[in-house]
């Protein structure tokens, strides 16, 4: 019946990593979700609970929906399990929809579809956080995504910058250890 199991159940409790919200474990594992999914979640969930931490008092956050967010912004890959191990972005409406069809509310799905466009219009500065978790648990660097989050810091924009450069730079010093992670799980 369940395929992965024992190996997704190793991705969703092994390394140092903050867990999974136990709603979101569950689903995946109802799923039979491949367990490089699970410990890519894990990774980009544990870097966005640091960020959280170190935008509180910074710039106002829904704490809950970021962490939330970050755990679930990829659960399309569950359906479209190409996108794992190449490019792709029919994971993002396909996740979404798969959150809502799981009684997930809007507000929290949309992560899923929000995470790779942060130039939307209507973005909210959750959604950039999410994102820019899904660019930093690997140490990667984007500059217009960054931009957008310093610019709704306060104070003076290179301060502002250089505050989160720094902070990205802490994160990006341990992304070894969650790319070998996430590589020890198979697709």
């Amino acid at each position: 019946m369940v395929i992965f199991e024992g190996v997704l159940r190793r991705a969703l409790t092994e390394s140092d990593l903050r867990p999974l919200p136990s709603p979101v474990e569950d689903l995946l594992l109802q799923l039979d979700a491949p367990p490089r999914l699970a410990a890519h979640l894990r990774a980009v969930h544990d870097v966005a609970a640091q960020l959280v931490d170190w935008f509180d008092g910074r710039l106002p956050l829904d704490a809950d929906a970021v962490l939330f967010g970050a755990a679930t912004h990829d659960i399309g890959k569950a359906i479209h399990i190409d996108e794992l191990s190449g490019p792709g972005h029919r994971h993002e409406p396909a996740g979404r929809d798969l959150l809502l069809s799981h009684g997930i509310p809007a507000e929290l799905a949309r992560f899923a579809a929000t995470h790779a466009s942060w130039t939307a219009p209507d973005i909210t500065a959750e959604d950039l956080v999410v994102s820019l978790a899904d660019k930093a648990w690997k140490a990667k660097r984007v500059p217009d995504l960054e931009q957008l989050v310093v610019a709704r810091l306060p104070g003076a924009p290179w301060q502002a910058f250089m505050a989160l450069d720094d902070e990205l730079t802490r994160i990006a010093a341990t992304a070894d250890a969650r790319l070998a992670f996430q590589s020890s799980c198979p697709v």
